[in-house]
């Protein structure tokens, strides 16, 4: 916020959970007030009904970054992401949409046949995916397979012609603080989300019956409430759990951008004097 002030730059999100509208107290999104002080883009813009691709999510972030570039200003991309800053940086392979009519058999072969069988019919046509994709990660593994299923040709394959990045002069920035401070903060937030109302988004994201798979209802937070509230885990029980979950997501998104972006500038603490000498503005 004390950048975008100082350099009159406009704010465009990059997280892939905070842009669901369902979920403002879980991903701790910009309060009024700060959306009020400084112009803000892609917040809680997507129904959580809707799964959003890294891919949706560029061609909003090029119509915002357009506009702000129109009104002559600068842009802060802010997030934790990793995905959608490489494609911004490095570009996304432009993979033709898979209908629902695909994705649905697909999904349905999936469970009647398992996430073992699924794996298997997928290293047949894109060998490099099967062994990317993690166990139990049955989004990925069904939307590999339904792109081969749509295209004929490999998701790998896909991923291998990428686009051009949308920003070309760009300055990187990572938030590293120690891992005792990271964790510490982690278990903090949690605790201020159910003061703030976060059973009641749970609850409310309940109500709609949406599907498991979604990631609005995989976001840190919502199936441990979600637990307690069908009666499943205490409260103190579910605490714990997301807590565990959030601290155990934050070690890869480090190891991540560790790995990813090891030539970006580091920054221990918030410090806006020393992250605007860090990135030069």
């Amino acid at each position: 916020m004390a950048l975008a002030k100082t350099i009159g730059a406009e704010i465009v999100n990059a997280d892939s959970m905070q842009i669901y509208a369902d979920l403002e107290v879980l991903t701790a999104r910009p309060a009024a007030a700060d959306l009020a002080a400084a112009p803000h883009h892609l917040y809680g813009v997507a129904d959580g009904g809707k799964a959003w691709s890294a891919g949706r999510w560029l061609r909003a972030a090029e119509v915002a970054l357009g506009e702000i570039a129109g009104r002559g200003r600068r842009v802060i991309v802010v997030g934790g992401t990793g995905l959608y800053f490489r494609a911004l940086t490095q570009g996304l392979a432009d993979i033709p949409p898979v209908s629902d009519t695909v994705r649905d058999a697909v999904e349905a072969r999936y469970l009647e046949e398992g996430e073992v069988a699924i794996r298997e019919a997928l290293r047949a046509v894109d060998p490099a995916a099967a062994t990317r994709i993690e166990v139990g990660d049955r989004q990925r593994l069904v939307r590999a397979l339904s792109v081969h299923a749509a295209t004929g040709r490999a998701l790998s394959d896909w991923h291998g012609e990428g686009s051009a990045p949308l920003l070309v002069r760009w300055r990187g920035l990572v938030l590293d603080p120690p891992r005792e401070q990271l964790y510490a903060s982690c278990d903090a937030r949690l605790g201020g989300m159910i003061e703030r109302g976060a059973l009641e988004e749970v609850r409310g994201l309940m109500a709609r019956n949406l599907s498991p798979d979604l990631p609005v209802m995989k976001a840190l937070g919502v199936p441990e409430f979600a637990a307690h509230l069908r009666g499943e885990l205490t409260v103190e029980e579910a605490l714990a759990a997301a807590r565990q979950s959030t601290r155990r997501y934050a070690k890869r998104q480090t190891t991540w951008f560790r790995n990813q972006t090891p030539d970006w500038p580091r920054l221990a603490a918030p410090d806006f004097d020393t992250a605007l000498a860090k990135l030069g503005a």
